[in-house]
């Protein structure tokens, strides 16, 4: 049994991935518009109809924009946990929304997908990445991440693809003409993974297991797709992971098509 991975969207101006098997479609977070879902889904032959679940990694709004309008059309589950409920609760219209809710460090189940959600450091109620498992392949997800933490590392140390924050380059950040503020949020323990600071993380993690992955949550101002995939490759070849391939990702258009 085959596992399909398609980032649709990742950055600033929306979040949405799709993770699915023979029998069950996922999707993580859905900070597009509605209508932005269909078409992306359409686009590698999905449609809302059939998806199983909407999985939310935190209440911010280019996470979850889409899932109330996707609910009421489509009559889609959303899983989050309790304090991401609450956020979305808090949310404009997120009372509308019907939540299932899961525990962070506790695995469930949408069909032959297991998910384990586990803690992250962002600036958010209840943020979680997860690891999603389905066949003997595992899939490590963590896109809005202000530190790298053990568990972080233990998570994805166990993974065959990850999808991994790489949001900004630091002196980028530091010259961008943005409110101080701003700047500091992003380089806070609770903002967002800086380029090294992830290829650093994927370095030490990478192993013979890793063949895939995808760079996501790229900021449009603060970094690039050069600068990130040179920094990655890297790392990686300075470790001698030349197996791994890096996808890119980013808010515009869907990634490419993985089948595991």
């Amino acid at each position: 049994m085959s596992i399909k991975l398609c980032v649709l969207a990742s950055g600033s101006a929306g979040n949405c991935t799709f993770v699915g098997t023979e029998t069950t479609r996922i999707l993580i977070d859905a900070g597009l518009s509605a209508k932005k879902t269909t078409e992306r889904l359409a686009e590698i032959g999905e449609t809302p109809e059939r998806i199983d679940a909407i999985c939310v990694t935190h209440e911010h709004g280019d996470h979850i924009s889409g899932i109330r309008v996707l609910q009421k059309k489509h009559g889609i589950p959303v899983y989050a946990n309790a304090g991401t409920v609450e956020g979305i609760r808090a949310a404009k219209k997120g009372r509308e929304v019907t939540c299932r809710q899961f525990t962070t460090g506790s695995a469930f189940e949408v069909g032959d997908i297991q998910l384990e959600p586990f803690s992250v450091p962002h600036d958010a109620y209840e943020p979680v990445g997860f690891v999603m498992r389905s066949g003997g392949r595992s899939i490590g997800m963590a896109t809005d991440v202000g530190i790298v933490t053990t568990l972080l590392r233990e998570k994805l140390r166990t993974c065959d693809v990850v999808v991994i924050e790489a949001n900004h380059e630091e002196s980028m950040v530091h010259e961008a003409a943005r409110p101080w503020s701003l700047k500091q949020r992003i380089l806070s323990n609770q903002g967002h993974l800086s380029n090294r600071a992830a290829a650093a993380l994927i370095g030490e993690i990478a192993g013979e297991r890793l063949t895939h992955l995808f760079l996501a949550h790229l900021s449009g101002d603060c970094n690039s797709p050069h600068r990130a995939r040179s920094a990655f490759e890297t790392v990686l070849a300075e470790a001698g992971h030349h197996h791994v391939s890096i996808c890119m990702t980013g808010a515009g258009a869907a990634s490419e098509i993985l089948e595991l």
